[in-house]
Protein backbone atom coordinates (compact mmCIF):
# COMPACT_ATOMS: atom_id res chain seq x y z
CA UNK A 1 0.00 0.00 0.00
CA UNK A 2 1.25 3.62 -0.68
CA UNK A 3 0.11 6.89 -0.11
CA UNK A 4 -2.11 6.60 -3.28
CA UNK A 5 -5.63 4.78 -2.74
CA UNK A 6 -7.54 2.50 -5.39
CA UNK A 7 -9.21 5.06 -6.89
CA UNK A 8 -5.78 7.37 -6.46
CA UNK A 9 -6.81 9.37 -2.71
CA UNK A 10 -4.19 10.93 -1.35
CA UNK A 11 -3.85 10.93 2.77
CA UNK A 12 -1.62 13.53 4.13
CA UNK A 13 -1.23 13.77 8.13
CA UNK A 14 0.46 16.13 10.67
CA UNK A 15 0.57 16.12 14.03
CA UNK A 16 0.78 19.93 15.84
CA UNK A 17 1.52 20.62 19.43
CA UNK A 18 -1.22 22.40 21.25
CA UNK A 19 -1.83 23.36 24.53
CA UNK A 20 -4.22 20.85 24.83
CA UNK A 21 -1.41 17.76 23.55
CA UNK A 22 -0.52 16.98 20.32
CA UNK A 23 -3.21 16.86 17.73
CA UNK A 24 -3.07 14.81 14.44
CA UNK A 25 -4.22 16.07 11.37
CA UNK A 26 -5.18 14.46 8.55
CA UNK A 27 -6.52 15.30 4.98
CA UNK A 28 -7.31 14.52 1.51
CA UNK A 29 -7.83 16.44 -1.62
CA UNK A 30 -11.35 16.99 -0.57
CA UNK A 31 -10.42 18.34 3.07
CA UNK A 32 -10.16 17.54 6.58
CA UNK A 33 -10.65 14.14 6.56
CA UNK A 34 -9.63 13.27 10.43
CA UNK A 35 -8.71 15.08 13.63
CA UNK A 36 -6.99 13.25 16.81
CA UNK A 37 -6.48 14.36 19.63
CA UNK A 38 -3.80 13.37 22.64
CA UNK A 39 -2.08 12.23 19.50
CA UNK A 40 0.94 10.03 20.99
CA UNK A 41 3.37 8.17 19.37
CA UNK A 42 0.99 5.06 20.08
CA UNK A 43 -2.41 7.33 19.60
CA UNK A 44 -1.14 8.46 15.99
CA UNK A 45 0.31 4.95 15.13
CA UNK A 46 -3.09 3.79 15.79
CA UNK A 47 -5.40 6.55 14.02
CA UNK A 48 -2.99 6.43 11.21
CA UNK A 49 -3.45 2.37 10.27
CA UNK A 50 -7.44 2.49 10.80
CA UNK A 51 -7.36 5.44 8.40
CA UNK A 52 -5.07 3.42 5.79
CA UNK A 53 -7.65 0.18 6.00
CA UNK A 54 -10.43 2.52 5.72
CA UNK A 55 -9.39 5.04 2.82
CA UNK A 56 -7.19 1.84 1.23
CA UNK A 57 -4.30 4.03 0.94
CA UNK A 58 -1.20 4.55 3.59
CA UNK A 59 -1.38 8.44 4.92
CA UNK A 60 1.88 9.94 4.42
CA UNK A 61 3.19 12.79 6.73
CA UNK A 62 2.92 16.11 4.90
CA UNK A 63 2.84 19.20 6.88
CA UNK A 64 3.70 21.79 4.32
CA UNK A 65 0.92 20.20 1.93
CA UNK A 66 -1.33 23.65 1.26
CA UNK A 67 -4.68 22.29 3.32
CA UNK A 68 -2.47 20.85 6.59
CA UNK A 69 -0.54 23.66 6.41
CA UNK A 70 -3.17 26.12 6.24
CA UNK A 71 -4.68 23.61 9.25
CA UNK A 72 -2.02 23.93 11.27
CA UNK A 73 -1.62 28.17 10.92
CA UNK A 74 -5.25 28.10 12.28
CA UNK A 75 -4.89 26.16 14.94
CA UNK A 76 -1.78 27.51 15.77
CA UNK A 77 -3.81 30.98 16.06
CA UNK A 78 -6.11 29.69 17.55
CA UNK A 79 -4.17 29.15 20.92
CA UNK A 80 -2.56 32.02 20.54
CA UNK A 81 -5.83 33.71 20.73
CA UNK A 82 -6.06 35.23 17.45
CA UNK A 83 -8.63 33.17 16.16
CA UNK A 84 -12.16 32.31 17.16
CA UNK A 85 -13.16 29.96 14.77
CA UNK A 86 -12.12 27.79 11.45
CA UNK A 87 -12.70 27.61 7.84
CA UNK A 88 -11.36 24.57 6.37
CA UNK A 89 -12.80 22.33 3.77
CA UNK A 90 -13.94 19.18 4.90
CA UNK A 91 -13.77 15.37 3.51
CA UNK A 92 -17.24 13.52 4.98
CA UNK A 93 -16.41 10.13 3.21
CA UNK A 94 -16.04 8.16 6.62
CA UNK A 95 -18.90 9.49 8.14
CA UNK A 96 -21.85 7.51 7.06
CA UNK A 97 -25.73 6.79 8.16
CA UNK A 98 -26.31 7.46 11.46
CA UNK A 99 -23.65 9.65 12.13
CA UNK A 100 -23.79 11.92 8.86
CA UNK A 101 -26.91 12.58 9.65
CA UNK A 102 -26.77 14.22 13.18
CA UNK A 103 -23.67 15.29 12.38
CA UNK A 104 -25.22 17.32 8.97
CA UNK A 105 -27.97 18.39 11.62
CA UNK A 106 -25.90 19.51 14.22
CA UNK A 107 -23.78 21.65 11.76
CA UNK A 108 -26.93 23.29 9.69
CA UNK A 109 -27.65 26.50 10.66
CA UNK A 110 -31.58 26.31 12.17
CA UNK A 111 -33.71 29.45 13.30
CA UNK A 112 -34.99 27.93 16.01
CA UNK A 113 -31.91 27.33 17.82
CA UNK A 114 -30.74 30.06 19.65
CA UNK A 115 -29.07 32.92 17.44
CA UNK A 116 -29.59 30.55 14.42
CA UNK A 117 -26.81 28.71 15.41
CA UNK A 118 -25.80 24.78 15.85
CA UNK A 119 -26.40 22.16 17.79
CA UNK A 120 -28.99 19.84 18.83
CA UNK A 121 -32.28 20.02 17.12
CA UNK A 122 -35.80 19.44 18.85
CA UNK A 123 -36.79 15.45 18.04
CA UNK A 124 -37.57 14.51 15.02
CA UNK A 125 -39.16 11.67 13.20
CA UNK A 126 -39.02 9.57 15.99
CA UNK A 127 -35.38 10.28 17.49
CA UNK A 128 -34.58 11.45 20.77
CA UNK A 129 -32.00 15.12 20.26
CA UNK A 130 -29.82 13.20 23.06
CA UNK A 131 -28.83 10.25 24.95
CA UNK A 132 -28.10 7.04 23.01
CA UNK A 133 -27.53 9.41 19.84
CA UNK A 134 -24.59 11.46 21.53
CA UNK A 135 -23.08 8.67 23.08
CA UNK A 136 -22.61 6.81 19.83
CA UNK A 137 -21.69 10.12 18.17
CA UNK A 138 -19.11 10.02 20.30
CA UNK A 139 -17.22 7.32 18.36
CA UNK A 140 -17.49 9.22 15.05
CA UNK A 141 -14.77 8.27 12.37
CA UNK A 142 -14.94 11.66 10.61
CA UNK A 143 -13.73 15.06 11.43
CA UNK A 144 -14.23 17.10 14.57
CA UNK A 145 -15.23 20.18 13.50
CA UNK A 146 -18.90 19.20 12.20
CA UNK A 147 -20.34 19.51 15.14
CA UNK A 148 -19.35 23.19 16.28
CA UNK A 149 -19.14 24.81 12.94
CA UNK A 150 -21.67 25.15 10.07
CA UNK A 151 -20.20 24.74 6.62
CA UNK A 152 -20.49 26.95 4.05
CA UNK A 153 -22.39 27.74 0.74
CA UNK A 154 -18.84 27.02 -0.27
CA UNK A 155 -18.60 23.65 1.08
CA UNK A 156 -15.89 25.07 3.83
CA UNK A 157 -16.47 24.88 7.56
CA UNK A 158 -17.30 27.90 8.84
CA UNK A 159 -17.37 29.00 12.68
CA UNK A 160 -19.39 31.31 14.89
CA UNK A 161 -17.27 32.29 17.69
CA UNK A 162 -17.79 28.61 19.57
CA UNK A 163 -15.31 27.06 20.80
CA UNK A 164 -14.05 23.39 19.41
CA UNK A 165 -11.45 23.13 22.05
CA UNK A 166 -10.45 24.97 25.28
CA UNK A 167 -10.30 28.72 25.12
CA UNK A 168 -6.25 29.63 25.04
CA UNK A 169 -4.94 30.01 28.57
CA UNK A 170 -8.34 27.82 30.34
CA UNK A 171 -7.72 25.09 32.29
CA UNK A 172 -9.81 23.26 30.66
Amino acid sequence: MDSHGQDGRRVGWAVVDTDIGPLLLAATREGLVNVVFHATDEVRDGALGRLASRLGTEPAEEPGSPLLAEAIRQVEAYFAGERRDFDLPLDWSLVSGFHREVLGELATPRADRPGGGVGPPAPRGGRPAGGPGGARLGRAPGPAPPPVHRPSAAGRCAGRGTRPFPSPGSAG
